[in-house]
């Protein structure tokens, strides 16, 4: 039996070739690093002949025993967490809200629910900041809570309708045959699919608006980049400078790199709970439609007979 693919496979001659442009490229990465590595470390003579060491000395890292840092480090973090968590279950609401007003049927509601959803996804979130800021005077803290919230919400909004809009027209005519309203079809039928299906994307929308926070350093609100790059480099001067942007940078990665790898997990286990395979192959034994008990052909005879089942 043949098998179409779309490439050659390649021979010894490729995979001589590609093997040494690996080798190349890595040599060359490396080499780049290397010579970063050396800016940063060597030392540096300004006019009057003042000699400053690179920012890689020893010197410019001492500050990291001292725990006053890392306590300050710990207030930011917790409070860029606080406004991401709570700017992410507004933005889940808001984006539902946003979904089921653009799904209408009256054109008087879902016309002004688009102009207002393009509006809040065009208008960037500092200037969004800013305007609740000043218009408002909500303080900073919810001044960077509400522009998350609703520029967000507007993309998770948008994500949940094409969820919806992605769905086979029987499930929503199913729910219209047993009686239910369209708005009881909507919240029990369609959602909970156009959700479920849509979740790593909102997931990785959320992401971003964990990153979104640093904004706030703008407005005055104190999370991480304010109290880590501002407060703590007046403290410790400039000289600590690269410093502590390097301890801010690790800890916005790891947070960053925890959230993602949750979504990827999420992404693994929503798109293979669709359909399962076991050893009886498609349409056999062990093809079911969902995680569950697998199905059983009508001529396995286990309800006595030659017949189906029941």
């Amino acid at each position: 039996m043949s098998t179409n693919v779309l490439y050659d496979a390649p021979g010894p001659k490729a995979r001589r070739t590609s093997r040494i442009i690996s080798v190349v490229g890595v040599v060359l990465v490396l080499a780049l690093l290397g010579y970063v590595a050396y800016l940063l470390g060597r030392p540096r003579v300004s006019a009057n002949g003042a000699v400053t060491p690179g920012v890689l000395d020893a010197s410019r890292w001492d500050i990291l025993g001292d725990l006053a840092l890392w306590r300050a480090i710990g207030r930011g973090w917790v409070a860029t967490l606080q406004a991401a968590a709570i700017a992410s279950v507004l933005a889940v609401l808001v984006g539902v809200l946003f979904s089921f007003l653009r799904t209408a049927r009256s054109r008087w509601v879902r016309v002004p629910t688009t102009v207002v959803l393009e509006f809040f996804r065009g208008m960037p979130v500092l200037l969004m900041m800013l305007f609740i800021l000043l218009v408002f005077s909500t303080g900073a803290f919810w001044a960077v809570v509400a522009a998350l919230a609703v520029y967000n919400g507007a993309l998770i909004g948008e994500a949940l309708r094409a969820g919806i809009a992605s769905l086979p027209k029987g499930q929503r005519e199913a729910g219209l045959a047993l009686g239910l309203t369209p708005t009881s079809t909507r919240f029990l039928i369609e959602f909970p699919q156009a959700f479920r299906q849509m979740l790593p994307i909102i997931l990785a929308q959320l992401v971003v608006l964990l990153k979104d926070t640093s904004l706030g350093y703008i407005v005055g609100y104190v999370e991480l980049t304010r109290e880590g790059l501002n407060r703590l480099g007046t403290y410790y001067g400039s000289r600590y400078t690269f410093t502590l942007f390097a301890v801010v940078l690790v800890v916005y990665l790891a947070t960053n790199l925890l959230l993602s790898w949750v979504v990827r997990v999420v992404d693994r286990r929503t798109g293979r709970r669709g359909v399962v395979r076991t050893k009886g192959g498609l349409g056999g034994p062990g093809w079911t439609a969902r995680a569950g008990r697998p199905n059983v052909p009508a001529t396995t005879g286990e309800t006595g007979g030659g017949g189906g089942h029941l």
